[in-house]
């Protein structure tokens, strides 16, 4: 079953103004099926980079590659480049000898200075997550809604995340076995070996550490203590699993250093089914459960592809998330339940602060609505409405 997926319209587009198009995000978000839809009606070559020979080719010499592969060919899909070698400068020949070419990769070291320092104005990149509410619904054929309705559908997407597979899947028992095949793929093909990780038993183990840390600040040395590794090797955990979109991490927004928190990072997953999954813990209610639906609420909004900040100062005022768009700053509440006029001191403070003209109080459970405060509309939405809010309409 295909999912029409949010990006499609802007994917047409810059595919239409550029010979190379990489579509990036996590394992199994659907990149594959995604392209594969959109060149139905195309004579199509589909080359895997974990077929050896396709791989050996490519990385011994392009032009033998070139002409096996692509000549003669209108487009190719080239799926899981980061690991072919030196991808940079074999790409920019494909693409400056006129070739169309479509590639996925489930790692971020794709986009390394490495790789893209040969492709400036060559490539442009689109990501693609797990399925966002909007294409949750659409898998479920959900086109009516009512606030019980949202409420269920939103639970469920907050326990098993958006992986199509996972979403698709008929039953709960079955959806956590893909949803831990998955993460346990993640850990070996795009954590590991990537990145060279041995120990993966060490690895496993912060995985779990972190999914009951989700939305805390990170103190490095905290956690390089309690999990008895270098930093330098927690770094290097860190890094990998960040880059093979399994974690993500927050910085702070600042203009006050003395004030401010300026360092740490907050930690959430970038699909909270598959912490659920790693924590093994798929909770039925939303109660006691505020850190998760505060982490289920950073995904959404990392998939509208808006960069994400949190405000926090040193005196105790914290606001979740800080939402950077047209040169303006929305401050992001997330709350289980709430109503219009519950506005608290933190997200006051930072309106004193900084004189935003939107603010967004997303629940799970409330009433939709908006106020004023010191000349800031600040707008209550449950999370069909989020997109729309941020949009101030």
């Amino acid at each position: 079953m295909y999912v029409e997926r949010d990006i499609k319209e802007h994917f047409r587009q810059v595919a239409s103004a550029y010979n190379l198009v990489a579509v990036v995000g996590p394992r199994q978000a659907g990149k594959t099926t995604f392209l594969k839809a959109l060149a139905k009606d195309e004579d199509l070559i589909y080359l895997m980079f974990d077929d050896p020979d396709v791989l050996g080719l490519f990385n011994n010499d392009v032009k033998r590659f070139e002409n096996q592969y692509l000549k003669g060919r209108p487009l190719s899909v080239l799926d899981e480049v980061q690991y072919g070698a030196d991808a940079g400068r074999k790409l920019k020949y494909l693409a400056d000898s006129g070739y169309k070419v479509w590639l996925t990769s489930s790692s971020q070291s794709i986009l390394g200075k490495e790789v893209l320092s040969y492709l400036v104005g060559r490539v442009s990149i689109v990501r693609l997550f797990p399925f966002s509410f909007a294409e949750f619904l659409r898998a479920k054929g959900q086109k009516e809604l009512s606030p019980a309705i949202v409420q269920r559908f939103v639970w469920e997407h907050v326990q098993y995340g958006g992986y199509p597979k996972a979403v698709l899947s008929e039953n709960a028992e079955l959806k956590r076995t893909v949803l831990k095949d998955l993460y346990e793929t993640m850990v070996l093909k795009d954590v590991a070996k990537v990145f060279s990780i041995d120990d993966i038993r060490a690895l496993e183990v912060l995985s779990r550490y972190l999914a009951h840390s989700i939305g805390n600040i990170i103190i490095y040395e905290k956690v390089s203590r309690e999990m008895n590794l270098s930093f330098q090797t927690l770094k290097k955990y860190l890094d990998a699993m960040e880059t093979s979109y399994l974690i993500s991490r927050v910085q702070p927004f600042f203009t006050n250093k003395l004030k401010e928190i300026t360092k740490q990072p907050k930690l959430y997953f970038v699909d909270s089914g598959l912490r659920n999954a790693i924590a093994n813990n798929f909770p039925a209610t939303a109660e006691n459960c505020g850190a998760l639906f505060e982490n289920y609420v950073f995904s959404e909004l990392l998939k509208f592809g808006l960069p994400i900040k949190y405000w926090q100062t040193k005196g105790g005022a914290e606001v979740d998330f800080i939402v950077e768009k047209n040169d303006a700053v929305i401050p992001v509440e997330v709350k289980t339940s709430s109503s219009p006029g519950r506005i608290e001191r933190s997200l006051r403070s930072f309106i004193s602060s900084y004189k935003p003209k939107l603010a967004v109080i997303v629940f799970y459970e409330g009433t939709c609505g908006d106020c004023m405060v010191d000349g800031c509309k600040v707008v209550f939405t449950d999370i069909p409405g989020l997109q729309a809010a941020l949009n101030g309409s």
